[in-house]
């Protein structure tokens, strides 16, 4: 269904310049800066990230926090980390752009597949996709998922999602979905 990078993981280049046996690497949060209320300006963001590129740190991560919770206490990501990683896709050429992580009962399976194989083509091979079960209580309610169900939804759309990484439009059926596919 989706046109993934057949490249093994190891070789992929978001992975190569993250990952090395025995040697420490190091990555930034974005947005980087500090900021008072609820959105950051954003101001120079571009700029922050090839200078990162060109210093030699290894990855940029992007934090997916779908709904403002007052009460949790942070401000978290208020922008969505798809947009915000095909932007900045665009201006960078060999850091790694990560997601830190996905929250996968709250989003289509299909919807993130896409997301994700579209960034990680366009930037080359550099996405690290971490994706996570949530912790935010008011947004299971706001999207219609029983906080007590995420663990296995968790489970069963990270199947969805590899299934459609891997195979060509087959039959799949999900909580919340189905794919007629083609027999």
């Amino acid at each position: 269904m989706f046109t993934p990078n057949s490249i093994p993981y190891q070789q992929q280049p978001g992975f190569q310049r993250t990952y090395h046996q025995g040697r420490l690497s190091l990555g930034l949060f974005f947005p980087l800066e500090a900021f008072t209320g609820d959105t950051p300006s954003m101001l120079d963001q571009v700029s922050l990230a090839q200078r990162a590129e060109k210093l030699g740190f290894s990855a940029l991560w992007f934090r997916d926090v779908p709904l403002r919770d007052p009460s949790f206490g942070d401000s978290g990501q208020v922008f969505d980390p798809w947009v915000y990683l095909g932007f900045m896709t665009a201006h960078t050429r060999s850091i790694a752009l990560g997601t830190a992580s996905v929250i996968l009962p709250i989003r289509n399976p299909l919807h993130t597949a896409k997301a994700a194989t579209s960034v990680d083509q366009l930037s080359g091979g550099r996405l690290l996709l971490g994706v996570a079960s949530g912790d935010r209580p008011v947004e299971f309610p706001a999207f219609g998922v029983d906080p007590e169900q995420r663990g296995s939804l968790f489970r069963e759309y990270l199947k969805v999602f590899r299934e459609v990484q891997l195979t060509s439009f087959v039959p799949l059926t999900w909580p919340g979905g189905r794919l007629e596919g083609q027999t």
